[in-house]
C-alpha cells in the first residue's frame, strides 16, 4: 500500500529551523510508529510535539511493538534547493492477530538537546480516511512515495 502524503509537526518545524534536529545524525534513530484512529496523532500541533504526547499507540502484540520500527536507508539529497528526505520502506509482519492502524508517525528515538523523543512527521495510512488491517501472516508495509519521504524547499531571498 501507498502511505499518504508524511506531514512535518509544527514543533519538528520550528526544531529543523532552529538547528536542534542534525536530521543527518544517525544518533537520532529515526523511528516509525503506528496509531489507531482514536489518537490525537493527526493533530500537527499537538502538546510539546514530542512521542510521550501521543495516544492510543497499536498495542505492543501481533507483530508489532511499541515504539516501532527503525528507519533505514535514511538520505538526504539536495537538487536545485531542494532538500528530499528518504528512507526504505517499513514492514510489519502480522502474527498472532491482526495489526490495525490509522496512522504512521515518524520520531526520533532518542533525546535531542533534551527534547525526549521529538516528532517529526505524521501519516494517513488511507486518505478514505479508514483503519488499514494487516490479518495474520501478512505484511503491512509503509511504502514510502517515490518523491522521498518529504521534501523541503523555497525560502529564496532576492
Amino acid at each position: 500500500m501507498a502511505a499518504g502524503k508524511f506531514k512535518l509537526y509544527d514543533k519538528a518545524k520550528l526544531r529543523l529551523a532552529d538547528g536542534t534536529f542534525d536530521m543527518d545524525n544517525a544518533a537520532l534513530g529515526l523511528t516509525m510508529a503506528l496509531f489507531l484512529s482514536t489518537s490525537n496523532a493527526n493533530t500537527l500541533s499537538v502538546g510539546t510535539g514530542v512521542y510521550g504526547d501521543l495516544t492510543n499507540e497499536h498495542a505492543n502484540a501481533n507483530g508489532y511493538t511499541t515504539g516501532g520500527i527503525a528507519l533505514t536507508a535514511e538520505t538526504w539529497v539536495e537538487a536545485a534547493g531542494t532538500i528530499t528526505a528518504d528512507c526504505a520502506d517499513v514492514v510489519w509482519t502480522a502474527s498472532g492477530g491482526s495489526i490495525i492502524a490509522r496512522f504512521a508517525v515518524i520520531y526520533c528515538n532518542a533525546t535531542v538537546n533534551t527534547i525526549v523523543k521529538p516528532l517529526l512527521a505524521v501519516c494517513l495510512l488511507d486518505t478514505t480516511p479508514a483503519d488499514v488491517t494487516t490479518t495474520t501472516g501478512n505484511t503491512l508495509t509503509i511504502q514510502i512515495n517515490a518523491s522521498g519521504l518529504f521534501t523541503l524547499s523555497g525560502g529564496n531571498v532576492d
